[in-house]
């Protein structure tokens, strides 16, 4: 069997994790987390198939969860075939929650960018060529998010679409992975990409039964 290339995503989400902490304490917002309406195509879901909510990590703000919808979701342009496989991720997605794209960067909820990550130094055998931050932000006293996905082009278009899917996971609010290789939330890239699949949902509807403090 072909060794997998494992992308760093426990760094990526420990920087993303501090840089939220520091963001989330200078704003000073105290609310009381809550639980906001699911949106109706995800409440509408029903499967048996389990999930993997317990591997999903809280942060400062609880669980990362958007309140109005649709999300709006905006892709870098410039390279066809990159956001061609980036749109084909928001559409999957969109089956099971509500999407929308957008031409306009300044009003979009999830930024797609075609961006290269710096190598870390030491060089460790883990690469990583896609990850999710969010950053906190107070609008009309109420605690908001934003996701910007960088994904690095000139990669194989499997890989390239399943980085896309994984990380627009984590950006809709799954801050985890699955330990499980057929699900698009494992922590590591497989010889054959998954597709979403129902315990990817299952767990992202779990996510959304819980309380917040984002969109009080």
């Amino acid at each position: 069997m072909a060794r997998s290339l494992k992308w760093n995503w426990f760094k990526a989400h420990s920087i993303c994790f501090a840089i939220g902490c520091v963001l989330f304490w200078a704003i000073s917002v105290q609310a009381t987390p809550k639980i906001h309406a699911m949106p109706p195509i995800l409440a509408q879901w029903s499967d048996r198939s389990g999930d993997y909510f317990d591997r999903v990590e809280k942060t400062e703000p609880e669980y990362l969860i958007w309140s109005e919808f649709p999300v709006k979701v905006y892709v870098q342009s410039g390279d066809a075939t990159w956001a061609k496989l980036m749109i084909q991720a928001v559409n999957e997605w969109k089956a099971y929650f509500p999407l929308e794209l957008t031409e306009q960067r300044e009003e979009a909820g999830i930024v797609f960018d075609r961006a290269s990550i710096p190598l870390r130094f030491p060089p460790t055998e883990r690469v990583r060529f896609a990850d999710a931050r969010f950053e906190l932000y107070k609008q009309n006293s109420v605690l908001r998010h934003r996701m910007k996905i960088r994904i690095q082009p000139n990669r194989p278009n499997d890989s390239l679409l399943l980085a896309a899917r994984h990380e627009l996971g984590h950006a809709l609010g799954i801050w985890g992975h699955s330990p499980l290789e057929t699900d698009v939330m494992y922590f590591s890239q497989v010889r054959t990409p998954p597709t979403i699949s129902p315990r990817d949902v299952n767990t992202l509807k779990r996510v959304y039964e819980q309380p917040t403090r984002l969109g009080w």
